[in-house]
């Protein structure tokens, strides 16, 4: 995730970071550019088209289109961004869920070798979670000392949970908490795999494929037009107005693909990494 200072206007205007869209669209951006100038010399030179040619009027169906494409860019970037948010929300979620089970934990047990285990248990859920949804491979030892053993066909943040589900009806077995105790701790262990399946859901379900395809055919097909109508009032100089055009529209679609998949590796998705780490230096302070 992108440390910046929201108030810091010459960084964001003249810096170019590597969530810049311009470094992706820059060559098709080349391309809109030379397409701009030979509608331009076609129109102006080739055919000698008058001013009063019914070409001209295109523009009316821009003016038209305008209003849909924005609604349709702010609905999509809107969509994006509150699968980001909620996103960001479940990983709030599981650090205060980890905190109150370590709090809890710290309080209830008094075996060395019984907090020694949820010290490090507690905190590797997050971590394999973070690399599940990441579809990255997934260690079968977190911790040195500490085997998870862990079948990689399976769902690991799921194996990882039932062991702490099972050391802790262990722990009732053995009288060393009581049932309340045993209720208490069960609502924080059940909050976790909640946590993983509304982060799986934001992962494994896109925006619809033909809505997403829809607006880049109609970005695409709104700006190749373009140079048709303003060639006669702008001249050469459509050619940067409508690459400048194509720039804003393609960026919002390509920030909102971007942050629907709040968990990857791009420069805008979260720090999921960087929660989990914390996650464990906080539950190795508590227990």
């Amino acid at each position: 995730m992108t440390s910046y200072n929201p108030k810091d206007w010459i960084r964001f205007i003249f810096f170019v970071s590597k969530a810049d869209t311009i470094r992706k669209l820059f060559p098709i951006m080349i391309l809109i550019g030379i397409y701009s100038g030979i509608i331009g010399y076609l129109e102006i030179v080739y055919w000698h088209l008058p001013k009063d040619s019914y070409v001209k009027n295109i523009s009316v169906m821009h003016s038209m289109l305008g209003f849909v494409i924005s609604l349709l860019l702010a609905y999509r970037t809107n969509t994006a961004y509150d699968r980001w948010w909620e996103g960001r929300k479940m990983w709030g979620s599981l650090v205060n869920s980890s905190r109150n089970l370590a709090l809890k934990l710290s309080a209830i047990l008094t075996n060395e070798s019984d907090r020694s285990f949820f010290r490090k248990i507690i905190p590797s859920y997050a971590s394999i979670l973070q690399k599940h949804l990441n579809d990255s491979d997934t260690a079968k030892q977190l911790f040195d000392d500490v085997d998870l053993e862990i079948d990689h066909h399976k769902h690991k943040p799921n194996q990882v949970a039932k062991m702490l589900f099972q050391k802790v009806n262990d722990l009732y077995v053995s009288k060393k908490i009581t049932g309340d105790q045993l209720f208490i701790i069960n609502n924080e262990l059940q909050s976790f795999t909640d946590i993983c399946g509304a982060c799986e859901r934001i992962k494994n379900t896109p925006i619809p494929y033909s809505y997403s395809a829809f607006i880049k055919k109609f970005i695409f097909i709104y700006v190749l037009t373009l140079p048709f109508a303003y060639v006669f009032i702008l001249g050469y100089y459509v050619i940067p107005v409508v690459v400048f055009i194509f720039y804003v529209l393609a960026s919002l679609e390509l920030i909102a693909e971007e942050i629907e998949d709040p968990f990857g590796s791009d420069a805008n998705d979260l720090p999921t990494k960087k929660i989990s780490e914390n996650i464990k230096k906080h539950v190795e302070e508590l227990i």
